[in-house]
């Protein structure tokens, strides 16, 4: 049901409540686009559902206690009062499909969900285990069901921030060949991360969450001599991890802290002298207990349909050498 909210700020000046060139309001609405806000003068008219404008009504009561305190709202803390919204998304009313079984987590505009039995193998062992190794070939929606099982954690304030890593292979001469400063050039081994991500959460709401660093998105190698503490970690692409990487990534996990390893045994870009830490790990961590793995084959396979016969087609090929 559509109310109407009226907020009045008397005594502030309203470029430092609207923002230069009204860009603070031009943020809120588009955080809130199901909302109609209209400011004249001293005065912000609210109309909308409910929930939302009680949401509103909080984001602007503390934009006016940082305006009293300080004389001005700085761009980082809007940043930091929209991440109220992030974090009780589930509290808005939203036109969205009913949540079921295969749920994993609600976006604004419909529901991200296990499609195969493989991947809900993924979400039941990542509820039961700290640590969860899911290994299968391209096209299973492996990273894809880690990433959204990662967000649906902090959603649910389970954990407080999230990390994604990748190894950058081709760490020597190729890379140095690529264009641009350091984080220019590992951008193209992080990018799947972030197209998972941009899935689930808007352009701003992921560019706000990573600038507050509360989602992480790194080369592997820049997680040595860290303690991650209330974190969901990804391991992507795994099998190009060597073993001294793969041991230094699992034992990251601090306090609370959980972890999925994906990859894909049959595309390894190692060097041949180098062992892959997934294959490793596949052998020597199968009987502890929090650690879980789950192998996913080509009944998995979400892509375009030509994607599972390419997979048999190898598998016989190997087979036959």
């Amino acid at each position: 049901m559509t109310k109407e909210k009226t907020i009045h700020f008397e005594g502030i000046e309203p470029v430092i409540f609207f923002g230069p060139h009204d860009s603070w309001l031009k943020k809120i609405r588009q955080e809130f686009p199901e909302v109609q806000l209209t400011a004249r003068g001293n005065t912000i008219t609210l109309k909308g559902e409910n929930d939302e404008l009680k949401l509103l009504e909080h984001i602007f009561s503390e934009m006016r206690l940082l305006a009293d305190q300080h004389g001005e709202i700085l761009d980082t803390d809007l940043n930091a009062l929209l991440g109220i919204a992030y974090t009780t998304a589930e509290t808005v009313t939203e036109k969205k499909p009913s949540p079921d079984s295969d749920t994993i987590v609600m976006t604004r505009d419909y529901a991200v969900k296990a499609k195969t039995d493989g991947q809900r193998r993924m979400v039941s062992e990542a509820g039961n285990n700290d640590i969860v190794f899911a290994i299968g070939p391209a096209g299973t929606g492996k990273t894809y069901t880690a990433v959204a099982i990662a967000v649906a954690a902090w959603k649910k304030k389970q954990v407080k921030r999230i990390v994604l890593a990748r190894p950058a292979v081709e760490a020597g001469e190729s890379l140095g060949f690529l264009p641009g400063d350091l984080a220019q050039k590992i951008d193209p081994y992080l990018r799947p991360l972030y197209d998972a991500l941009q899935d689930m959460l808007t352009a701003d709401k992921l560019r706000t969450l990573t600038e507050q660093r509360i989602i992480e998105i790194v080369p592997l190698a820049y997680m040595r001599g860290r303690t991650l503490n209330n974190s969901f970690i990804i391991l992507d692409e795994a099998q190009n991890a060597s073993n001294k990487q793969m041991k230094m990534c699992l034992t990251r996990l601090g306090v609370n802290s959980r972890a999925i390893i994906t990859g894909d045994v049959t595309q390894i870009d190692l060097p041949r002298e180098i062992e892959s830490g997934l294959m490793n790990a596949r052998d020597i961590l199968q009987n502890i207990s929090g650690i879980s793995f789950v192998f996913l084959d080509k009944s998995d396979v979400v892509r375009h349909r030509l994607v599972r016969d390419i997979i048999s087609a190898y598998e016989k090929e190997e087979e036959e050498q």
